[in-house]
């Protein structure tokens, strides 16, 4: 025989029991549509994937991979995207504002420079720097369109004097003020004998400060034609280490006193003849060695010579040599593109 008691905690467990699957049901019932969801999203995905994948190639049914489907899911995506930005920028035209860096990206991209071709110059030379602008750089305006226009890009290059900040540093800040055409290498201190480390400072700034093809010294006594240059350039675009000039090896003088006389004249052995390389009047290097020279300027030995030196950077590395007879500036002849004074 039941008591009251019993019978009110038999009816609390019944109550407890029924709330228990009420509530079970009602996940069991939430999950079923959950998993149904998400099926019915996927059959959808899978119609819509498979749809775009046989737009896309053309070869009728066919099974979406996984790395397609994500990659058509990828592009919905971004078209989600895009659209919200389309419909932000149209909000932000009517109400008359314009994003700068939206205006940037809508310009005509930048042609990137076939050459920048770097004049080595030094203090009291300025005749020679007038000359060269009169002849064939140009100034202001013509200069500009040089670079605009062919891709070629020209700087004297001038170091600094041992006294900084002297007269003849302020002289070639003055003139620079008004030709705007000098590229001062401001950690190198002008010195005839430290024209090989100028050399190699010149090819390494020009990397870092132009992304060009091709970097070219000159000396500044040189007559270029600028054109034939760029049409010799072009032809050479397929090579990416390159390295042009009028090619030599000249003999190596070890007599102190001599003008070309070589400190390190023994490392060239018994033969006494410099390796091949170009003549320093004027050569071309590719970017990929420019930025070598970049990277590597701390290590890269040089010698008495800007031409030698340059040269030897080179003798350990796949550089193809080209031995150009236009690059020869000895005296103009037919097909010459440069002239040496």
């Amino acid at each position: 025989m039941q008591t009251k008691g019993s019978t009110v905690r038999f009816t609390g467990m019944v109550i407890r029991s029924r709330i228990s699957i009420l509530m079970f049901s009602m996940f069991s019932t939430i999950a079923s549509l959950y998993v149904a969801g998400r099926l019915w999203q996927d059959a959808e995905n899978r119609v819509y994937l498979a749809k775009e994948l046989d737009r896309i190639t053309g070869q009728g049914k066919s099974v979406v991979s996984v790395d397609d489907s994500w990659k058509i899911i990828d592009c919905r995506e971004q078209q989600k995207k895009l659209s919200g930005l389309e419909m932000e920028l149209a909000a932000a035209r009517q109400e008359g504002f314009v994003s700068k860096l939206l205006s940037e990206i809508n310009r005509s991209p930048k042609k990137k420079p076939l050459v920048v071709i770097g004049i080595l110059t030094g203090f009291g030379r300025k005749s020679n720097r007038d000359a060269i602008r009169k002849a064939w750089m140009g100034t202001g305006k013509t200069l500009k369109r040089m670079e605009e226009q062919k891709g070629i890009i020209i700087r004297f290059v001038i170091g600094r004097s041992s006294n900084q900040g002297d007269s003849l540093d302020r002289s070639i800040d003055n003139e620079n003020k008004l030709t705007n055409d000098i590229f001062i290498l401001d950690n190198h201190v002008e010195a005839p004998e430290e024209l090989p480390n100028k050399t190699k400072l010149f090819f390494a700034n020009a990397a870092e400060n132009w992304d060009a093809d091709y970097y070219a010294k000159v000396n500044d006594d040189v007559y270029l034609n600028v054109d034939a240059l760029a049409n010799t350039l072009a032809a050479h675009l397929d090579k990416p280490r390159v390295y042009i000039g009028c090619m030599k090896s000249g003999e190596v003088f070890s007599e102190r006193g001599k003008k070309w006389y070589e400190p390190d004249w023994w490392k060239f052995g018994d033969g006494k003849n410099y390796f091949r390389h170009a003549s320093g009047e004027m050569f071309v290097i590719s970017q990929a060695l420019s930025k070598f020279i970049l990277i590597n300027k701390s290590f890269l030995r040089t010698y008495a010579h800007d031409d030698v030196s340059v040269g030897s950077w080179f003798i350990g590395l796949d550089v193809k040599h080209v031995d150009e007879n236009k690059f020869c500036c000895s005296s103009w002849s037919a097909g010459a593109l440069c002239s040496g004074v």
